[in-house]
């Protein structure tokens, strides 16, 4: 194979699998696989890819996809990303060049990169020395025998011509200052376009390909197909694509290139960043053309930022790959420093939670951080503080470094790129020096207080900037059902600045995750019972996450009891600790509480019926309250409670007819004598039950010898309409039979009937929404049956309608005027 190419493409280019190796096959095409420059202009990738298709005599083909398995997978970065694959496809199609474009979602997951690869002659990519991309390319070249090079499309300075990483930006300044004075005023040149395209028609029936196109398609749809976290909103007012970066750009360049020196420390400056971070990172703009028109203005402190500070990252990364997400990353004396300041005592040991919903209590930090959460963005000034506060609030500093990297990257859309991971080292020693004397906690590292700098700005200000709305135009929403599915989409869509009510005709939160409390008769204090869930699972990454967190705040405990399986005569056939299990503290009720925490509730209240005029809609109870108007309403109702609210309305109403939810009697029994049954709880098969446990050995749990039995779906069913006094007397039997015990005098023993417990056979999608008549649904009856399946569907419901307001929708602040009067 001839891979002989200009030597400006040549400098950039990098094999991972020669082809002078002899191992490769002959291929069908070139590929070029686009996924970081995602451009069809400037771009070193696509001119090497065309390069060689005409070298040798071969087609060309562009693949460019979105997948759900990149770490932090969200609806934010999903829709970033899209808007910039959509505009790319267009300016491809513009210079004739035959792109295939596929998103990974549901019924779209084959291997076809990898297919793609083992059919090309070889594999032309973009250099991105972070993970995944570092892991992606390891694979692809373990299991194909392609050639597969890798293109520098990021940096002026080409990571490529050093063979070091560099630590300090002056020695990187003495290295790159004439590779930059040759190149940065020089025009781009751009390779033409001559060769061959692929015939993708007859090409995708073998590689099972179905490419699709952008121009036309409705994003927000198709994010909801994607198996990703949808708790994180598109940013409304930084759409991606070449046209919405270069637009960024012309306006900073005409307002705040010339004063940037003067105006970049201040975050009450809107002219003062250029925020261009996010466009750079997926290369939607060219870093050439930026760094040229940059030039032709004389901005020397931009330029340093960009080329100095930037590149270097981007050549720290590539040489040390393998270190960047830990603590090996940072220079030897900050790491003996932190290791020797390690048992320091901490002001705090915040969870995950705590800082991802910016409840720290420090009021700068939590601006700070809502800056991420809403807006993706937060000004270079602010972040290094932001940073420099983790070591002090995590127990460790390798705790604190993890955290930092997690939060950047899950919110910011110019987290996981090289300059970003640069930032973030920074805040931990990396290209700084050792300051002294040592400070507690911190060490030898540069210290950057939160309360000081917030004593330097106004913080009101910048409190108003940050907690401007999302979008230009958001709905005001009413959530009927104060179960954790209708809790978490509430909770969702109010941290991102949505006016939220929600309605429930139960005193308590939680649905059946509620816990029943009763007065003592014999004794101090009360009785509890877990009458509804017994215990839930995590399986989902998108819902351990906030378990974990949860328990790292006393929400939640594993349960660790003895489970067993029970035959219907009592007798033991085994244990059933395969799964874990986690319970709320001090009730199952703990998590819904927590959720519902300063969100606006409305308790006691039956909803009756929904009206609408002019597009709104008023909500209506039992006792002729109205309520409203609302623009959107979610239901979290079981499925036939549901119905009657929407029917007539909407659509949806026959996908929830569809839902058959079964029931459930649930017997709540005290009786101290029960205490000596050697298991916490049991599955039961071929008796009236299902399940039993013991409640008060559950963590958390205080009250005498209580027990909880729940009757088979089948049973419950069959005597669904039973005088509850009659199910008790069986069921009650039934345990006793199973313990071989008698119960003469409980201290208490009720049923109470779940009607609608659980669902025969849930819906295939995690929730429902009609964007015409802002009706919308979720529960533990969409996409699964369980709290982790309530939880996630709450986050797809809440990810829907955020979806629908900030994708390609006007931003709230979208010219320069309206940012300026925000300071006023």
């Amino acid at each position: 194979m001839d891979t002989a190419l200009p030597e400006h493409i040549a400098e950039r280019l990098r094999w991972m699998a020669s082809p002078d190796g002899g191992a490769y096959e002959p291929g069908q095409f070139v590929l070029y696989w686009m996924h970081n420059a995602l451009r069809a202009h400037e771009n070193p990738a696509l001119d090497a890819a065309i390069c060689l298709a005409r070298q040798n005599g071969l087609p060309l083909l562009v693949y460019h996809g979105l997948s759900e398995e990149y770490p932090y997978a969200s609806d934010r970065l999903h829709a970033f990303m899209l808007q910039g694959h959509r505009d790319v496809q267009r300016e491809l199609a513009d210079r004739g060049i035959v792109a295939v474009f596929h998103l990974q979602r549901q019924g779209q997951r084959g291997p076809y990169l990898r297919n793609l690869t083992r059919a090309a002659a070889c594999l032309i990519t973009e250099e991105m020395p972070v993970q995944p991309l570092v892991g992606w390319m390891e694979r692809l070249v373990a299991t194909c025998k392609t050639p597969v090079a890798t293109v520098d499309c990021s940096c002026v300075a080409p990571v490529t011509l050093f063979d070091q990483a560099f630590t300090s930006a002056a020695e990187f300044r003495r290295h790159a200052k004439p590779l930059y004075d040759e190149r940065v005023a020089a025009s781009y040149p751009e390779q033409k376009v001559d060769v061959p395209m692929c015939d993708v028609e007859g090409l995708a029936p073998s590689l099972g390909l179905q490419p699709i196109s952008l121009q036309d398609a409705d994003l927000a749809s198709l994010i909801g197909q994607c198996r990703i976290d949808h708790s994180i909103a598109p940013v409304a007012e930084t759409p991606g694509g070449t046209r919405a970066g270069y637009a960024r750009w012309n306006a900073f360049k005409a307002h705040g290139l010339a004063t940037y020196q003067h105006a970049r420390h201040d975050p009450l400056r809107t002219e003062g960043a250029s925020r261009m971070s996010a466009y750079l990172h997926y290369g939607m703009v060219s870093p050439f053309r930026i760094a040229r028109e940059a030039s032709q203005q004389n901005a020397e402190k931009f330029l340093d930022e960009l080329l100095t500070w930037r590149e270097m990252a981007f050549h720290y990364c590539f040489h040390n790959r393998e270190t960047i997400d830990s603590l090996d990353a940072v220079p030897d004396w900050a790491q003996e420093s932190l290791c020797r300041h390690a048992g320091d005592p901490r002001e705090a040991d915040c969870s995950w939670e705590t800082l991802a919903r910016a409840n720290t209590g420090r009021p700068l930090w939590d601006a700070a951080q809502r800056s991420l959460l809403k807006h993706g963005e937060l000004h270079n000034n602010v972040r290094m503080t932001w940073g420099k506060a983790f070591l002090p609030w995590l127990e460790s500093p390798s705790r604190a470094l993890q955290l930092t990297m997690d939060l950047n990257h899950r919110y910011s859309l110019d987290g996981r790129n090289p300059a970003s991971y640069g930032g973030v080292l920074w805040c931990y020693g990396q290209f700084d020096r050792p300051f002294t004397p040592e400070q507690p906690v911190i060490g030898k590292l540069r210290p950057r207080g939160v309360d000081d700098h917030a004593n330097q700005i106004d913080l009101q200000r910048f409190r108003r900037h940050v907690d401007r709305p999302i979008a230009a135009t958001l709905p005001r929403v009413a959530v009927i059902g104060a179960g954790i599915g209708g809790l978490t989409a509430a909770r969702t869509l109010a941290d991102h600045g949505i006016d939220v009510t929600v309605f429930d005709k139960s005193r308590g939160v939680g649905g059946r995750t509620a816990t029943r409390r009763t007065p003592h008769q014999d004794g101090p204090g009360e009785l509890q019972f877990d009458h509804g869930a017994q215990y839930f699972t995590a399986r989902d990454a998108r819902f351990c996450r906030p378990v974990n967190s949860w328990i790292h705040d006393g929400l939640v405990e594993p349960w660790t009891g003895r489970i067993v399986h029970l035959d219907g005569r009592g007798q033991i056939l085994g244990e059933k600790n395969d799964t874990p299990r986690y319970l709320g503290i001090p009730g199952m009720n703990a998590v819904a509480k927590h959720l519902a925490k300063g969100l606006t509730l409305r308790l006691g209240k039956t909803i009756s019926r929904l009206t609408e005029s002019a597009g709104q809609w008023q909500i209506e109870t039992t006792e002729g309250e109205k309520h409203g108007p609302f623009d959107v309403v979610l239901c979290n109702c079981p499925p036939t409670q549901t119905l009657a609210l929407i029917g007539g309305h909407t659509e949806l109403a026959e996908m929830v007819r569809s839902v058959h939810m079964r029931p459930c009697w649930a017997l709540m029994i005290t009786d101290p004598s029960l205490s000596d049954v050697p298991y916490d709880g049991a599955f039961v098969d071929n008796s009236p039950i299902a399940w039993i446990a013991r409640n008060d050995k559950k963590p958390g749990r205080t009250a005498p010898a209580s027990w909880v039995i729940h009757a088979s779906a089948d049973w419950s069913e069959a005597h669904v309409d039973d005088d509850p006094a009659c199910v008790l007397q069986t069921l009650q039997q039934a345990f006793e039979s199973l313990l071989g015990e008698t119960i003469t005098q409980p201290l208490y023993a009720t049923a109470h009937r779940w009607r609608y417990a659980v669902p025969e056979k849930p819906l295939d999608q995690e929730c429902l929404f009609d964007a015409t008549t802002g009706i919308g649904a979720c529960g533990d009856w969409c996409g699964g049956s369980r709290v982790e399946a309530a939880y996630l569907s709450g986050i797809a419901l809440a990810g829907t309608l955020l979806r629908r307001y900030t994708i390609d929708r006007p931003a709230y602040q979208s010219d320069h005027a309206k940012q300026q009067s925000l300071f006023a």
